[in-house]
């Protein structure tokens, strides 16, 4: 069940707009909550990945689309696509038709499941980079936050060794603030402290 959203009592962070209720929704339910589920956390790698040289908006109204196109993000299902599936997804206009980025998602899939086998989960991998705690952030101004760190600039090496593509530190840090990793939110955002009591 989806929560109400607030259009006029409630503040938010600067960057969402008012009049887009898929990103509405999308701060105010998703952005920036600990994630810890193995296939939630690779759908935001697939998301994130297919976002490089784009909007996060165009992504997230073709969200659906890449949930059927990619199996529910199923790494295991993924894994095993050959030439055939690809050249079937670059004929499907709703996701990013970018054979590059296609062919990544299947390579970081098999990544992925490689990761899972020798940490127990991709979870156990990627939160031990925080030590299992996010990072609360305590930005006053949109322009405060970073677009990467020195930290998700390490995981994007450390991700690339591993042999997944579009994992650049910029990928990576948004997939630290998609997935809780990281408390982005202004803190005259009403979500700043609902996270913070999530965490708790």
């Amino acid at each position: 069940m989806h929560m109400k959203i607030d259009l006029i009592t409630k503040r938010r962070c600067s960057w969402v707009p008012e009049d887009d209720l898929l990103l509405l929704r999308y701060h105010d339910e998703e952005w920036g909550v600990p994630v810890h589920d193995d296939q939630k956390l690779f759908e935001f790698l697939v998301l994130e990945g297919n976002q490089a040289g784009l909007s996060w908006p165009l992504i997230l109204r073709k969200r659906e689309n890449f949930r059927i196109a990619f199996n529910q993000f199923n790494p295991k299902k993924i894994a095993l696509y050959t030439n055939n599936k690809v050249e079937e997804l670059m004929q499907n206009s709703g996701i990013i038709r970018n054979r590059r980025k296609i062919e990544a998602v299947i390579i970081n899939a098999q990544a992925f499941i490689q990761t899972q086998e020798e940490f127990g989960s991709f979870d156990a991998f990627i939160w031990n980079f925080v030590d299992g705690k996010p990072i609360i952030n305590h930005w006053k101004d949109a322009n405060q936050i970073p677009s990467k760190t020195t930290l998700s600039t390490i995981i994007s090496k450390e991700l690339k060794k591993r042999g997944f593509k579009f994992v650049g530190p910029t990928t990576m840090y948004a997939h630290m603030q998609a997935t809780g990793m990281v408390n982005d939110h202004l803190i005259q955002c009403f979500r700043h402290k609902e996270v913070l009591c999530h965490n708790s």
